[in-house]
């Protein structure tokens, strides 16, 4: 009996070997052809799909490293994809207004921009235009002490959000150049990218986003860019010289075009000299020196000339292309753009960095609800709802930036050199006119109603002051051309940000999307009932 047992025993093991044996070799057949479809096609299916990672985040600026750490904070694991993890060294992107530094502070980032990067507080903007000056002041007096905007180098803030977000363990740095999404039947499943060995890798997740910056070459696939180049700015840095009005950024209405200073730390001022189009005098054979010294020297404050012409002759100018972009997005299930990615607008008001921020919030916010996001279709229908909640602030700081670039560069035409003047002249009068659309400008009040109101405004105050002492027809005619300019100015940006989206925001479908756990709740509900 004993030996029937024994016998049994080893016929047992022998038939689980050949169980386990079977099991093993089918499994790695189908491992081997899955990696087979993979050299061939590029992509896992999705049931190899890793499932250590929430998001994906290309590119780790500004947007990027604010994204990871606000997500990541919220428990996603996210990992981001960057070029290069150096601090980067770029004339831009150095000026926060207030209503970004108040995202910043929501976001939880607000050390990344004090003394430790020797940022600097900003209370305003101070404007000149032929010898004459005005200050107009951030109306900030039913804020704290402490919220002002902020100026500094760009690199060490984007440095200090990375240093940030790296603390966070389920947020994975690592540098590498993204080569293309990878998509599956219509959905982004990832990324592929080269590693820092440049070795070929695959990382893949539920969502993937987009915030590779200005020069982005993956935003053609997700979205339908119209980028215009306005112009170039030419920077310089100012050694141990004061500003007149300390702590304030300073608008000289140059000719052609404006001219920046605003302090990046306690001992350099940021000079951005704007030259209109897309060719600037060469810096190599020492055009660009010339016209530094010959056309815009002379219109630089005293206070500042010197300090200016040392800059110059110390040799180290740089040179950016300006852009322009309206968001033109393309709902793509497992993607979404942010950042200069997906809009950009004129530098001059510096309004770039609120945008990303407070699209940031927005989307942290609208993600929140999902315990994951596994269902890309799901998502991106209720993600449509973003595009149109980040109108009235994005649509403000864009119009604002692209209108006053325009208002303040000099023109031959009569009606625009009118609108010019009565700007300048408008902005001077204070109260409400200064307030107004300083608090437009700063993020504090992003109302697009009301910006379109104060242009008009300008526009009317200009005709009135060409009605004075008494209407002439030359007169009359010129402040009719002054209308039509204004409008030639403001309604071709509104047309590009969307009459709709921007005004009456509540009226669109997206604007009362629901998560979609929430809404399959709803419908499970009504199914009962």
């Amino acid at each position: 009996m004993v030996y029937e047992y024994v016998l049994a025993g080893v016929l047992v093991s022998l038939l689980s070997s050949v169980f386990f044996l079977i099991i093993n070799t089918t499994y790695s057949e189908k491992k081997k052809e899955d990696v087979a479809n993979v050299s061939e096609t590029g992509v896992f299916s999705a049931t190899e799909i890793e499932k250590n990672t929430d998001v994906v985040i290309v590119g780790d600026g500004v947007a990027g490293a604010a994204l990871a750490y606000t997500l990541g904070k919220e428990g996603r694991r996210v990992h981001v994809i960057e070029r290069d993890l150096n601090e980067p060294d770029r004339i831009v992107g150095e000026l926060l207004q207030p209503g970004g530094y108040l995202k910043l502070i929501d976001l939880g980032l607000e050390d990344c921009a004090n003394e430790s990067i020797d940022a600097q507080k900003v209370f305003g903007y101070a404007l000149y235009k032929n010898g004459n000056d005005t200050k107009l002041s951030y109306p900030l007096e039913t804020y704290s002490s402490d919220i002002a905007g902020r100026s500094f180098h760009n690199g060490r803030f984007i440095q200090r959000m990375r240093e940030r977000a790296a603390t966070l363990s389920n947020v994975k740095m690592e540098q590498g150049t993204v080569i293309t999404l990878i998509e599956e039947s219509g959905t982004i499943r990832g990324v592929m990218y080269k590693n820092k060995a440049g070795e070929e890798m695959r990382t893949y997740a539920p969502l993937t986003i987009v915030c590779d910056g200005c020069f982005s070459n993956l935003r053609r696939s997700i979205s339908t860019p119209n980028i215009e180049n306005p112009s170039c700015f030419v920077g310089l840095i100012l050694e141990n010289c004061e500003l007149p009005h300390a702590n304030h950024g300073h608008v000289i209405l140059g000719d052609p075009s404006p001219i920046l200073f605003y302090p990046i730390s306690s001992t350099e001022v940021r000079c951005l000299v704007d030259v209109p189009g897309t060719k600037v005098p060469s810096v190599a054979n020492g055009e660009m020196a010339q016209y530094l010294k010959i056309v815009v020297a002379p219109q630089v404050p005293h206070q500042l000339l010197k300090a200016f012409l040392a800059a110059v002759d110390k040799g180290i100018i740089r040179t950016m292309q300006n852009k322009s972009m309206p968001a033109a997005p393309q709902p793509t299930p497992g993607a979404i753009l942010l950042g200069d990615a997906f809009n950009m607008r004129h530098p001059l008001t510096g309004g770039g960095m609120t945008v990303a921020l407070s699209d940031i919030v927005l989307l942290r916010d609208l993600l929140r609800p999902l315990s994951d996001f596994n269902d890309a279709p799901a998502l991106c229908d209720y993600l449509e709802s973003f595009y149109t909640l980040r109108k009235p602030v994005s649509s403000t700081i864009n119009t604002l930036a692209g209108a006053l670039y325009k208002v303040f560069c000099a023109s031959p035409d009569l009606a625009r050199q009118e609108m010019r003047e009565a700007c300048f002249d408008y902005l001077s009068l204070g109260g409400i006119c200064s307030n107004g659309p300083i608090s437009l400008l700063s993020g504090l009040n992003p109302r697009p109603i009301s910006l379109f109101l104060h242009f008009f405004a300008v526009a009317v105050y200009g005709v009135s002051r060409l009605m004075i002492p008494f209407p002439t027809p030359k007169r009359m005619w010129l402040g009719a051309r002054l209308i039509v300019s204004a409008s030639g100015i403001i309604f071709p940006i509104i047309k590009a940000e969307g009459v709709r989206q921007m005004f009456f925001p509540a009226t669109m479908p997206a604007y009362y999307r629901a998560p979609p756990v929430h809404r399959r709740i709803e419908t499970r509900t009504k199914l009962k009932c």
